[in-house]
């Protein structure tokens, strides 16, 4: 046997005796995305209630208004590698709780008589973190560090200044938009740690096999 390949055996042995604390941070994470994404969907609904008409008409479709440096996920995420559509997930969740804060804030003018949606943005904000955190967990278990603190996204002045009737309709959507993305990265952070889950039944042995193929690519 060479020097490399017994170097290589060496890494390998090390990299699986591994798995069972990788398979741990992905277990927590993904029951963590998916705790997450039932609030989420229940922070939605609720934000809707408060906003008073069109919103929650039937037929009303909201003008989806651009929020500099935050998105939905993107379909072409699927063809990245792990370590960076694991990266991507960590910097959306890192920005997401200042622009749940700046909602919050504005609702608190707009509502002020709603004091358990301003607390459930309060929430959202604090479990947003708790989850980008468990993210860059999973990242540093894999050995690859997130891309470090990310610009918080500005969200135009209408969502903190303008109380025209069209500031504050395009501060309410905007506001919609936060909620909205605050529940689809949870929800792809579930497909992330878990591909399965998304698919119906989850197997016992889906952890295990992502995990090895997780470290498969950064071993290569």
């Amino acid at each position: 046997m060479s020097q490399r390949e017994g170097s290589l055996d060496h890494q390998t042995d090390s990299s699986f005796s591994f798995l069972p604390h990788l398979e741990a941070k992905i277990r927590q994470t993904h029951n963590l995305a998916r705790l997450l994404t039932k609030y989420a969907d229940q922070l939605l609904e609720e934000y809707v209630q408060q906003q008073g008409e069109p919103f929650g008409l039937p037929g009303f479709s909201p003008p989806r208004l651009p929020l500099a440096g935050l998105s939905g996920p993107a379909p072409s995420h699927a063809g990245l590698p792990v370590s960076e559509r694991l990266r991507q997930d960590a910097a959306a969740l890192s920005a997401l709780p200042a622009l749940l804060d700046a909602v919050r804030r504005r609702q608190a003018e707009l509502n002020p008589r709603a004091p358990r949606l301003l607390r459930s943005l309060e929430d959202a904000a604090r479990q947003v973190r708790a989850l980008g955190a468990a993210v860059e967990t999973v990242l540093a278990a894999l050995g690859a560090a997130a891309r470090g603190p990310v610009p918080e996204p500005v969200a135009t002045s209408a969502l903190f200044t303008s109380n025209s009737a069209a500031g504050v309709f395009s501060a309410k959507v905007l506001g919609l938009h936060v909620c909205g993305l605050y529940g689809e990265w949870c929800l792809h952070a579930i497909s992330m740690c878990v591909p399965s889950a998304l698919g119906g039944q989850k197997h016992e042995s889906d952890l295990w096999d992502w995990s090895c193929r997780c470290l498969w690519d950064f071993f290569l």
